[in-house]
């Protein structure tokens, strides 16, 4: 065996028996070696830019490897390839992969879809088995351009289980992203409002008030509490705190602000505020990234 077969075979060795025309080049081998050890069997070339040992194991995995390398440079998988590469529930490794790359490259593989993202953080990406992929938090999010509601619960609920993120990690990645026109957002929201909803009571932004309450020993509201009438709808809040009259609701991502919602959002806060009512309101944003203001308005308004 040469030296430069040496070379390519330690590469490919740790890459499932695939190697890259930028790695070749850089322990030394050139177009034309390439050329030849193609054309004499040592090496199988499997994309514009890759080549597999003969013997390598083939599979999904080699395929993802061959496809990530042959695209090169900064590049991630995503959708559904990354989430079965997360183990999600669901989920198959399997032609055609989903990539990424940042969007001032124009890459395209027959057989495959690459997409395009403007930017993509450190948190946002990982590594599994030497492959660059989406973090578990950012491929849900991506997911929801691809799968339905209910295929985007198991995807959340896989990612909760092994812990590949949790409530606050995913819905605090989702807060970020959301207002960059990122598609899928709507349906994203509404699986975990289902997950939410199946969890028994309350959503995560409440759950969360409710535990920053608890660390700054405030007392703790009765939730979720009948108060009034309006326009023949009961009116629910989320909080009241007890004999008092001030009451709390939290907005989360669900709260589309629609010309009928405007109309009935209004007619409750007038109803609730002509039985007497103090009504705070508080965004995700103020709930998770400005809740000292929040606590002390809260304290100040029950007198502590």
């Amino acid at each position: 065996m040469s030296n430069l077969n040496r070379r390519l075979a330690s590469v490919a060795n740790g890459q499932l028996g695939i190697v890259s025309r930028g790695q070749a080049r850089a322990v030394g081998g050139s177009n034309r070696q390439l050329r030849r050890r193609v054309q004499s069997g040592i090496l199988n070339q499997v994309g514009p830019n890759t080549y597999r040992l003969p013997g390598a194991p083939p599979g999904p995995r080699s395929d993802l490897r061959s496809l990530l390398l042959d695209i090169g440079g900064d590049v991630w998988a995503s959708g559904p390839t990354a989430a079965a590469l997360h183990g999600f529930d669901g989920f198959t490794l399997r032609a055609p992969f989903d990539a990424v790359t940042l969007r001032d490259r124009n890459v395209r593989r027959i057989g495959h879809r690459v997409h395009t993202t403007t930017q993509l953080d450190l948190i946002d990406r990982s590594t599994i088995d030497g492959m660059a992929t989406l973090s578990p938090a950012r491929t849900v999010i991506d997911l929801a351009r691809f799968v339905s509601v209910e295929e985007l619960v198991v995807a959340i609920d896989s990612g909760l289980r092994d812990g590949g993120f949790n409530d606050d990690l995913l819905l605090r990645r989702v807060f970020a992203l959301a207002g960059k026109g990122r598609s899928g957002i709507p349906k994203l929201l509404d699986a975990i409002h289902t997950l939410d909803f199946g969890r028994g009571g309350h959503s995560w932004l409440e759950r969360e008030f409710l535990r920053l309450l608890a660390d700054a020993r405030l007392p703790r509201p009765d939730t979720q509490q009948v108060l009034t009438r309006a326009q023949d709808r009961i009116v629910r809040v989320d909080f009241r705190f007890p004999d008092t009259n001030v009451v709390v609701e939290v907005l989360g991502f669900r709260y589309h602000r629609t010309t009928e919602q405007i109309a009935r959002d209004a007619a409750r806060m007038n109803a609730l505020t002509a039985d007497g009512y103090r009504v705070y309101q508080y965004t995700y944003a103020t709930v998770v990234d400005d809740s000292a203001s929040m606590l002390l308005e809260i304290r100040q308004a029950l007198g502590l």
